[in-house]
């Protein structure tokens, strides 16, 4: 089994930062009072000092504010997606079976539209109510394992795509292990042996 990351692995960019900027722009007064905290919480995922918990406590609400601007947000997710599916690497997109499996603390409302759209089928992300906002689990570092355990039980994954450190624990239960930064992927595993230190 084949899993890869989303965001700046498939898609070139945070497809959760980029909804939100469609957020601020189509809700400016709103929304903008929320940038602030918004951006405090990128910089702590960014730099891996982002705990499960923080999200839950601290960050949720801006999720469950902005989702309550939008009458249809699944015709806001299709808007959103007409405009930036042009950022989906098409090198890497094109690599993908349908076997394989995506896997990103993305919410999963904003992922399925675009792995319908790219006829993937296999998609696990933060499970988020689109309505309310309310986020019930999140894809997020050590929970990537649960969630991935949750629906494929101890099935071995043969390849791991990422662009992303915080993925480590995820990296260490899988055979082989590319990085993958723009358009280059490196082979950092091979046969659950680490090709250099980490």
């Amino acid at each position: 089994m084949r899993v890869f990351d989303f965001d700046n692995t498939i898609y070139d960019g945070e497809s959760g930062i980029d909804f939100f900027m469609y957020y601020v722009k189509h809700f400016p007064i709103q929304v903008v009072k929320y940038v602030p905290a918004f951006t405090r919480c990128v910089i702590k995922y960014k730099a891996g000092k982002l705990a499960i918990e923080d999200v839950f406590t601290d960050y949720s609400y801006i999720l469950k504010e902005c989702c309550k601007k939008f009458e249809d947000p699944e015709k806001e997710i299709k808007i959103f997606w007409d405009c930036n599916q042009k950022k989906i690497k098409k090198w890497i997109s094109d690599m993908l079976g349908e076997d394989d499996v995506i896997l990103s603390a993305s919410p999963e409302p904003l992922l399925l539209e675009i792995c319908n759209r790219l006829n993937i089928k296999n998609v696990i992300g933060s499970v988020v109510d689109i309505k309310s906002g309310e986020i019930s689990e999140l894809c997020f570092r050590d929970n990537k394992i649960k969630r991935f355990k949750d629906v494929y039980g101890d099935t071995v994954i043969d390849e791991f795509y990422t662009d992303s450190m915080n993925d480590k624990p995820f990296m260490d239960i899988s055979k082989d292990v590319y990085f993958v930064t723009g358009d280059k992927i490196e082979k950092i595993k091979e046969n659950g042996v680490y090709l250099r230190r980490m």
